[in-house]
């Protein structure tokens, strides 16, 4: 049975990879709305940023998961 990492180094690598997640999903989130929303009326940008502002959450509940975990 492999080592387990202790709980703060657990966490330490968990808020990196968090960090790293919404630089780059921020990053793709506004390439696709620049690439697929270029002429789209006020609220479809609204919607689309609604949704994929929430959509990170996903993930990063993933990682705090695993952050958490014994």
């Amino acid at each position: 049975m492999a080592a387990r990492l202790p709980i703060r180094v657990r966490k330490f690598m968990g808020v990196f990879f968090i960090v790293i997640l919404v630089i780059l999903y921020a990053l793709m989130a506004v390439g696709v709305a620049t690439a697929a929303l270029p002429n789209a009326p006020w609220y479809a940008h609204m919607l689309y940023f609604m949704f994929s502002g929430f959509l990170w959450v996903l993930p990063a509940m993933g990682i705090i998961s695993w952050m958490s975990r014994e």
